[in-house]
């Protein structure tokens, strides 16, 4: 099988007439454009040229297959120019999964420049409980907390963002209503908002019963952004994640983080898409937006 390249060499010494000329088109020597041609005319079993004084002329042969080759070479260059626009082509839909009260608190503030930065680039925005199988293609980003990184699934590709701190929030409206209760054992005279769905309802109703509050649910959200609705609305007080409570104006921390917890916001993407330009695109936004949001956050606690 001959080699594809020397169908460059042998239509540069058509249309230029000797090797030479070929060789200075092509930016080569020209004894690399007589050694493709020999190699060229070995592996097909034909003599493509004759040499004479002159120059270069083409054989019958060669003139039989000038006209293919010609289009060979049509089909590789519309080929490259395909191939380079795909690359460069920032546009089509791009799927999120996360919580919905990461989507609500984080996501909500980011996408309207995104929008504004690349208007050809559609979101679809999943806050399904259900961990989504980035590998089976059931999503391209994920903003997800895990106290266990997912890198071992095969094809992840991750970003840490922080380490994940929930605590006791309450709104300021409700705090001039009710004041901030400053111990468990105040809590008690509180209206606790209950819930979140899936895996965070399950931690969360235990750590209530370890601090004895589990019977002072008033409310119980189905959803985690069903959570963030209730402290905002001002009905009591309920676990939030700080890096979206803390940035918002109107909620107040009432106790610290619990330490020790483990769990850390990621961004992840698969092997398989992390190199398309629009999903590349998504998640380098979000990475340098989010980590700049949670830098803010830490210089204001630290101020």
């Amino acid at each position: 099988m001959f080699d594809w390249n020397d169908l460059r060499h042998f239509l540069a010494v058509a249309r230029e007439g000797s090797t030479l000329a070929a060789g200075r088109t092509l930016r080569v020597s020209q004894t690399t454009v007589a050694r493709r041609i020999a190699a060229l005319e070995a592996s097909i079993g034909c003599q493509l040229f004759e040499k004479r004084q002159a120059g270069y002329v083409l054989t019958p042969a060669g003139e039989d297959l000038l006209e293919t080759a010609a289009t060979v070479e049509a089909g590789a260059i519309a080929f490259a120019e395909a191939a380079g626009g795909q690359a460069r082509d920032v546009s089509g839909a791009v799927k999120i999964t996360t919580e919905e009260i990461f989507a609500i608190g984080v996501l909500a503030n980011l996408l309207p420049e995104l929008r504004q930065l690349h208007p050809d680039i559609r979101i679809e925005l999943d806050t399904s409980q259900k961990v989504r199988d980035l590998g089976a293609g059931e999503a391209d980003i994920s903003l997800r907390s895990t106290s266990k990184p997912q890198l071992e699934q095969s094809g992840l590709v991750g970003r840490r963002l922080a380490v994940d701190d929930w605590a006791l929030y309450c709104s300021r409206d409700y705090a001039a209503r009710n004041g901030v209760p400053a111990s468990i054992a105040e809590l008690r005279d509180h209206p606790i908002i209950g819930g979140g769905g899936g895996n965070l309802e399950i931690q969360y109703q235990a750590w209530l019963k370890v601090l004895g509050l589990d019977d002072r649910v008033a409310m119980r959200h189905a959803t985690s952004g069903g959570l963030l609705t209730g402290v905002r609305s001002g009905f009591g007080i309920a676990v939030l994640p700080c890096v979206v409570a803390d940035g918002d104006p109107d909620l107040i921390q009432c106790f610290p983080p619990r330490p020790g917890h483990g769990r850390v916001l990621w961004l992840y993407t698969h092997e398989r898409v992390r190199h398309t330009p629009r999903v590349r695109t998504v998640i380098d936004f979000l990475y340098d937006r989010i980590s700049a949001h949670i830098r803010r956050l830490e210089a204001k606690k630290a101020a």
